[in-house]
């Protein structure tokens, strides 16, 4: 299955490169190589899956680096990063709506037999596996703790 998410980022360092764009071109072949290095360390093809994981990864991560670079007061690397994060964005696959989250943890909630926090871990799992690459896993995991009783 080819991937429909790759072939925009393509498309967009081709533009970038034709465009002179030095900054934005440099992000997105890091994101294309973290991309690849991900379908090499999985010995499978690439998927929009896979490349949804690898940005919503490298959002994260952006995101840390700015509540860093915040606290450091080095503001010129705050922008630099949001930036980064805004493109790393664009090739996410559609993010889930909250009720759409809700529903997927009601019905794991139901299927695990889940009672209490204890069983967080059995629900997580069911849930990480519809979600991936549509939801992050610090809002499934709260998502999670807040429909299952103490």
């Amino acid at each position: 299955m080819a991937s429909l998410l790759l072939a925009s980022l393509l498309e967009d360092i081709k533009t970038a490169m034709k465009a002179g764009e030095k900054e934005r071109l440099l992000t997105l072949r890091t994101l294309h190589s973290e991309i690849k290095n991900a379908v090499l360390q999985s010995n499978g093809e690439i998927t929009d899956e896979i490349v949804t994981v690898v940005a919503a990864k490298g959002i994260k991560q952006r995101l840390d680096a700015i509540d860093q670079f915040e606290k450091a007061g080095r503001i010129d690397l705050v922008e630099r990063e949001k930036a980064q994060a805004v493109l790393y964005g664009k090739y996410q696959l559609q993010q889930l709506t909250p009720a759409e989250l809700t529903a997927i943890v009601r019905a794991a909630i139901a299927e695990s037999g889940a009672a209490s926090r204890k069983d967080a871990g059995k629900v997580m799992k069911l849930v990480m596996a519809q979600t991936r690459g549509r939801a992050d896993g610090k809002s499934v995991n709260q998502m999670v703790m807040d429909n299952l009783p103490a």
